[in-house]
């Protein structure tokens, strides 16, 4: 006997359906703040074959939070002019990307935009693969600090520190930065829940720019308003 496991999720496709459903609701999660309009710049398999999948539908599912088995999904359009988030598709070239990836542009209603990146690998996985501008290596997999900082000596210590006093283990953390000495951009994947309290005790620290956590523990959580 033979058996199939996938993801339960609303259809037709894994990757283009649930996985982009997935990849917009994660970044919704990062963005960690109301925005009143999302541009889609769809990469590959993704522009080709979007409306035929019901990709589109789910990006804009997943921007609203729905997740990839809710069976609102298929009205997604409809949800979001009644939520006020307007949306639109274009199609981009993202290089060596997955031939599922996607560039989403956030317009948030202060007037400042957020850009992430993301492929959907296939199987409704997902890798968020740059977040304005800084290259990550996010699978959503397991709760994670996204962190903005000054690149100063000793910053990424003290947020051990921080981490270590309340008894949360590193899993996975990455590091890039602009530049030498200027800006840094920390993802700092945990084997544990993140409390409100860590990300205030880390936004206190003096090199610290932004701090944003993501629970996907059991249940998933940020700091995010809704639209």
């Amino acid at each position: 006997m033979f058996k199939a496991v996938g993801p339960i999720m609303i259809g037709p496709s894994s990757s283009h359906t649930a996985g982009a459903a997935r990849l917009a609701r994660i970044a919704r999660l990062i963005v960690a703040a109301p925005f009143s309009h999302v541009c889609f710049a769809l990469h590959g398999s993704f522009a080709k074959t979007y409306r035929g999948h019901g990709t589109d539908r789910a990006l804009v599912a997943g921007a609203l939070g729905l997740r990839e088995d809710d069976e609102r999904l298929a009205d997604s359009f409809a949800l979001a002019r009644r939520a006020g988030l307007s949306w639109e598709f274009t199609e981009a070239d993202l290089g060596g990307m997955h031939e599922n990836s996607v560039r989403m542009t956030f317009t948030l209603t202060d007037g400042s935009r957020q850009e992430i990146t993301g492929s959907s690998i296939g199987g409704g996985q997902i890798v968020i693969r740059s977040i304005n501008g800084f290259e990550t290596e996010y699978s959503a997999q397991s709760s994670a600090l996204i962190i903005r900082q000054y690149d100063r000596p000793g910053v990424v210590s003290e947020v051990s520190g921080v981490l270590a006093g309340h008894g949360i283990n590193i899993a996975v953390m990455r590091v890039s930065r602009s530049a030498r000495g200027e800006t840094a951009f920390c993802i700092i994947e945990t084997d544990d829940w993140i409390p409100r309290e860590v990300e205030a005790t880390l936004r206190e620290l003096p090199n610290i720019i932004s701090v944003r956590a993501i629970n996907l523990i059991d249940r998933e959580e940020s700091t995010c308003t809704a639209i």
